[in-house]
């Protein structure tokens, strides 16, 4: 059965309050450590190992033609394994291994076949089939094999329940905008410190504001009257995401109401000044790894060091 990553229990249908309940009560252990989170405010290192591991899924997305949900579960799985796992340094084909494993492991989990060898064909380093297994086994295990994730997906359906209009073209307008902006939102370094149901409530509210900004006020006093939401934490992510979202310009926004299904006046949204501009320069970049201009000679990775249960550590020993 295919991982759907709004529907992360398979039970949800039946027993939906229960399930709710659930999602708000467990979703911290599918979350970075808060050690790792605090480390990344002070140490450059696993800063720029982050960001080039993402760039490197996100190149292979766009290789393999694949559904951004596919990257974001990979991004996910990539947060809380390097925040359990010690990365060795001077490695950089580590994490193109670490890259391919994660978008391997979300590519199995929502059915869709990773055709390795096409993404693989042009490459000066390629891996082998076991070595990849390998290194799953081992992503697989620093997650205590929680790859049904709970992400701020999961709750987005109850966010836009709370949301005053029920007519379902301005609602579906509402969840495309809200889940553009979290699909952004992966990049994004400052927001792993916040919890998923509240990172899907700032998208949801911040889309609300971008798209009814009549409606927003009520929406905003649903929200923060629910007993889910933690009010200081929605107020500092909500602030976290809107920086992100005006660094990115409105045209994402504008997009979103040219290909949505629906028709509504778009009188109803205004663009600030601050969205308005198109600013480059963001605080996580995903730019394209360029190939080194030095010919090296391709060779394939088997098995790291031994025929032994791999560990990651044994890497620096190779």
């Amino acid at each position: 059965m295919e991982f759907d990553l709004e529907n992360p229990f398979t039970s949800f249908e039946e027993h939906q309050s229960d399930t709710l309940l659930d999602l708000f009560a467990t979703e911290s252990d599918h979350m970075p450590s808060h050690n790792f989170v605090q480390c990344l405010k002070i140490t450059d290192f696993y800063v720029s190992l982050r960001q080039e591991t993402v760039s490197l899924i996100l190149q292979i997305q766009f290789a393999c033609n694949f559904e951004p949900f596919i990257s974001y579960l990979a991004v996910t799985y990539l947060d809380r394994f390097i925040s359990r796992q010690e990365i060795p340094q001077g490695k950089p084909w580590v994490l193109r291994l670490l890259a391919v494993s994660c978008i391997s492991l979300a590519a199995k989990m929502k059915n869709t076949h990773f055709p390795l060898s096409k993404f693989q064909g042009d490459q000066k380093l390629i891996f082998d089939a076991q070595t990849i297994h390998r290194m799953e086994l081992l992503i697989l295990d620093a997650l205590n094999w929680r790859m049904r994730s709970i992400t701020p997906f999961s709750f987005l359906c109850f966010f836009i329940s709370l949301f005053e209009p029920k007519d379902p073209p301005l609602t579906q307008a509402l969840k495309d905008r809200a889940t553009d902006i979290i699909f952004r939102a992966h990049s994004e370094i400052k927001l792993l410190e916040f919890r998923p149901s509240v990172i899907a409530a700032s998208a949801v509210l911040l889309s609300s504001y971008e798209l009814f900004p009549l409606q927003f006020p009520s929406f905003k006093t649903s929200i923060l009257s629910s007993d889910y939401v933690n009010k200081e934490d929605l107020s500092k992510c909500y602030d976290t995401v809107q920086e992100m979202v005006e660094m990115d310009g409105c045209e994402s926004i504008l997009d979103t109401l040219s290909s949505s299904r629906t028709q509504f006046s778009v009188v109803d949204y205004k663009c600030t000044k601050s969205e308005s501009q198109q600013i480059t320069n963001s605080s996580i970049t995903t730019t394209t790894m360029m190939p080194e201009k030095r010919e090296i000679k391709r060779r394939k990775m088997n098995g790291f060091c031994s025929e032994g249960e791999f560990q990651l550590s044994r890497i620096q020993n190779c």
